[in-house]
């Protein structure tokens, strides 16, 4: 049921859009119809492909950086108020500084194209990793929290055996924001560096079809991003379930 309803939504809005584009007689290079795109997206089947494996690519590794270190700052913030402090406003800054605005000093100091566009998007999907592992390791029962005190716990015994398990939940959703995230400061960074060649992504893929005028091509790349974007958001709330289901009441309702 909760995949059922969105495709048919989805369907429903596609046969609107095809319909609606042969009705007005709206040319293809302003508005292509759903057809025309998929049309473009087996006709380019193979350059496409092969840009989507390159911005998955730098996507994933800019995502499991990001897990990495979120994580590993999250355990120093929650170690100490004071470090957290002093430290957190820099990751808030690293948050709204456009990546658009960063990603040429970036580009231009990394002399590798490919490790350039991941550090851009680390960057950029670092944040929520950080804010909810540090919001969910410092949200733990305080009564629990004086159990261990009172059983003389070591704060390593008391991080692996209370604050970790209470912050998994938090956890689970910076990895879904995150996920998005990694995958739009990977395109966001392919669109700065602009590279081309076999090494070129999905973003240099709907550069060029803008400067042919191949709209339908542009869309086909549009809708490769959209649907990466899904299935990445998919696979982590699938991970979350496997990990929660079995004992947290949030995935424990859900099922129910």
């Amino acid at each position: 049921m909760r995949i059922a309803a969105p495709v048919a939504v989805g369907i429903v809005l596609f046969a609107l859009w095809e319909v609606g584009c042969r009705m007005a007689s709206v040319p293809v290079y302003l508005f292509p119809k759903p057809s025309d795109i998929f049309t473009s997206l087996v006709n380019n089947g193979p350059s496409l492909l092969r840009a989507l494996l390159v911005t998955l690519r730098v996507t994933l590794q800019a995502f499991v950086a990001a897990v990495i270190l979120g994580t590993l700052i999250a355990f120093v913030f929650v170690q100490s108020r004071a470090i957290e402090v002093s430290l957190f406003p820099y990751a808030v800054l690293l948050q709204v500084t456009p990546v658009v605005a960063i990603a040429p000093l970036v580009i231009i100091l990394v002399k590798n194209t490919q490790l350039s566009l991941t550090i851009c998007a680390t960057l950029v999907a670092l944040f929520p990793i950080i804010s909810n592992t540090t919001l969910g390791l410092r949200s733990v029962d305080p009564g629990l929290a004086n159990y261990f005190r009172m059983n003389r716990a070591s704060r390593m015994k008391t991080l692996m055996k209370l604050r970790i398990p209470g912050a998994l939940p938090y956890f689970f959703g910076g990895l879904r924001i995150s996920s998005g995230l990694a995958l739009i400061g990977a395109v966001v960074a392919e669109f700065v560096a602009g590279t081309g060649g076999r090494s070129s992504g999905l973003a240099y893929e709907i550069l060029d079809a803008g400067f042919t005028l191949d709209i339908p091509r542009m869309f086909a790349a549009l809708f490769l991003i959209t649907m990466t974007g899904v299935v990445l958001f998919a696979a982590m709330v699938a991970l979350s379930q496997v990990a929660l289901s079995n004992w947290h009441e949030s995935e424990t309702r859900a099922e129910t």
